[in-house]
């Protein structure tokens, strides 16, 4: 395993899952030498979520690539202004600015592109699981997929719904991973808004859940990111 001398990585997961999801990317990127902290957030809201988030980043020793995953990429655009954050990486996340949320970013999608979102129910949102491993999980092994579908995590309308104050992107270099196959967030949103932003973009096959399977190219931008913002090139 490595010693965590390449430095402090940040893994922030999205809506109707856990971080557990991160074991693979978590587990190339620690036998890479990097030091690797997950971040299991309630998702009960927006401001709780970057409260999580930056108790994981105050706690490490020096500044972190903060990495986010979906709804997770909301989570680090409002908590990537913590000055210990050195760098931003999205993977297939929302990248929302000042005065967004997840919400206005998808509420004009048509319902063939969009996420088979239920209607809330007591205040909190859930994926239709008989279309969830299709939808959030299409390259993933069937078994899991299923798993995935049954093991949501409820999602609250607060943390959909919350908006960015001052967007990280604005002021932190970023990368980001736009995911071509994937039927949660439309490839065509994922290129506007880090277009947008600015990122440095790769776009790769895959599905929503590239994180799970396909956890090198995730760790691989990851990486790459590290080393590009401690040695960036010359202009």
């Amino acid at each position: 395993m490595g010693d965590g001398s390449a430095g402090p990585v940040v893994l922030v997961h999205g809506g109707f899952v856990d971080g557990s999801g991160w074991q693979a990317v978590y587990h190339q990127l620690t036998n890479d030498g990097y030091s690797v902290s997950v971040v299991q957030n309630p998702t009960l809201s927006l401001a709780g979520d970057a409260d999580a988030t930056r108790r994981v980043i105050d706690a490490q020793s020096e500044p972190v690539i903060l990495v986010g995953h979906s709804y997770g990429g909301a989570v680090i655009t409002e908590a990537g202004t913590d000055p210990n954050v050195k760098a931003l990486v999205y993977i297939a996340a929302f990248m929302p600015d000042a005065g967004e949320s997840v919400q206005t970013l998808i509420a004009d999608l048509p319902p063939e592109t969009g996420p088979p979102i239920l209607p809330p129910q007591d205040g909190f949102l859930l994926l239709d699981r008989a279309k969830f491993p299709q939808a959030f999980a299409g390259d993933v092994d069937a078994e899991l997929a299923e798993f995935m579908a049954n093991s949501q995590v409820p999602w609250g309308l607060e943390a959909a719904g919350g908006t960015i104050s001052e967007p990280a992107w604005r002021s932190k270099p970023s990368w980001y991973l736009v995911t071509t196959d994937d039927r949660m967030i439309p490839p065509s949103l994922q290129r506007e808004m880090s277009k947008r932003a600015g990122a440095t973009v790769v776009e790769t096959p895959g599905s929503h859940s590239i994180y799970v399977s396909q956890p090198g190219v995730v760790a691989d931008l990851v990486e790459r990111a590290a080393s590009e913002v401690e040695s960036p090139a010359l202009a």
